[in-house]
C-alpha cells in the first residue's frame, strides 16, 4: 500500500495559479483554497506552512485527522502522509512550501529554532491569538512580494532573513504549545523527542541507534519501532539527516580539508566519510564543495 502512495513534489507544485517562487527553494500563495489538494493519498517531499484565516479544513495526517479553523497555522514537515482533504467553501488563507534543503540552511546555526519545530512533527496544527495572526499575514505578504520581485538582486538573502525572522515568531508559538503539550505527551512522543533531542546533542561524535537506545534505557527494536510509528522515519534516518546536513554546512562555509572534515564528524577516515556523502547526496564530497561556489 506505501508503494502507491504518490509524491507531491515541488515541480507539481509550481504548476499551481498565483504562485510566486524561486528556483525549487521557496513558493507562496497568498490563496489557499486554490491549492489543487488531491482526492488520494499524497507523500509530501517539501515543508508547507499554512494559515487559515476564514472557513475551515480537515484532513487525515499519517491517518490521524486534523481540522483547521481560522486563526490556526499549520506546519507540515516532509515525508508525511496526506489525504481526506475537505475544505470548505468559503475557505481563505496563504501557504508557502520550502524545499527541506533551504529550510534546514535557513536555520542552521539556530539550534533553539530547530529544536521546536520537530514539534510540528506530532503537532502540525496550532491556533493563534488575533495579534499573532496579523503578524503572520503580514509575513506572508511581504515574503509573498519579495519572492515575485525578480528585479532584487538580493532576492534571495532577503526571503532567508525574513523568513528566519518568520521561523522565531512561529517558534515562540509552537513553544507555548509545546509547554501545554508537554504535560500530556504518550510514553511514544516523549521517547521520541528526547530521542531528537539526543541526536542532535550528539550525531557528530555517536550514530549508533544501539547507542541512543542504551541511553533510553529501551531496547534499540523499540526505540526503531517507537520513532517510525511517530514520525514516519526509522532512528538512522533521522541520525543521517543531521549528519549529513553538517557535512554539507562545513564542506560549503569551513576551509576544513575532507580528512579533518572526517576527523571532525568521527568517520574512521576520508574514505569512509567520500562513501557515507556519496549514498546520502549523490556526489563526492569534492565534488559538492565546488558546485557550492
Amino acid at each position: 500500500m506505501d508503494n502507491n502512495i504518490l509524491e507531491t513534489n515541488f515541480g507539481k507544485a509550481k504548476t499551481w495559479v498565483n504562485s510566486g517562487f524561486i528556483d525549487e527553494d521557496i513558493l507562496v500563495l497568498d490563496r489557499l483554497n486554490e491549492v489543487p489538494m488531491p482526492t488520494e493519498p499524497r507523500r509530501m517531499n517539501f515543508i508547507l506552512i499554512a494559515l487559515c484565516t476564514k472557513g475551515s479544513i480537515r484532513y487525515n495526517m499519517d491517518t490521524k485527522e486534523q481540522h483547521v479553523k481560522p486563526g490556526d497555522v499549520i506546519v507540515v514537515s516532509e515525508h508525511h502522509v496526506i489525504d481526506g482533504y475537505q475544505a470548505s467553501p468559503d475557505l481563505e488563507g496563504m501557504c508557502m512550501i520550502l524545499s527541506t534543503g533551504f529550510f534546514q540552511d535557513i536555520i542552521q546555526n539556530v539550534s533553539d529554532v530547530s529544536t521546536l519545530f520537530l514539534f510540528s512533527h506530532m503537532h502540525p496544527v496550532m491556533h493563534l491569538s488575533s495579534d499573532e495572526v496579523q503578524t503572520f499575514s503580514d509575513y506572508f505578504d511581504v515574503i509573498r512580494r519579495k519572492v515575485k520581485d525578480t528585479t532584487n538582486q538580493f532576492r534571495r538573502n532577503l526571503v532567508r532573513t525574513l523568513l528566519l525572522a518568520l521561523f522565531y515568531d512561529l517558534s515562540n508559538v509552537i513553544s507555548r504549545d509545546r509547554e501545554v503539550s508537554d504535560k500530556r505527551l504518550t510514553r511514544a512522543d516523549e521517547i521520541f523527542t528526547k530521542f531528537l533531542k539526543m541526536v542532535e546533542s550528539n550525531y557528530k561524535r555517536e550514530r549508533r541507534v544501539g547507542w541512543y537506545a542504551e541511553q533510553l534505557s529501551i531496547t534499540p527494536k523499540y526505540l526503531s519501532e517507537t520513532v517510525k510509528n511517530v514520525s514516519k522515519r526509522t532512528p538512522n534516518e533521522w541520525i543521517d539527516q543531521y549528519v549529513v546536513l553538517e557535512l554539507r554546512i562545513m564542506l560549503k562555509t569551513s576551509t576544513l580539508s575532507i580528512k579533518e572534515i572526517a576527523k571532525e564528524m568521527s568517520f574512521p577516515n576520508q574514505s569512509f566519510l567520500g562513501k557515507y556523502f556519496k549514498e546520502h547526496v549523490g556526489m563526492s564530497p569534492n565534488a559538492y564543495r565546488k558546485s557550492a561556489f
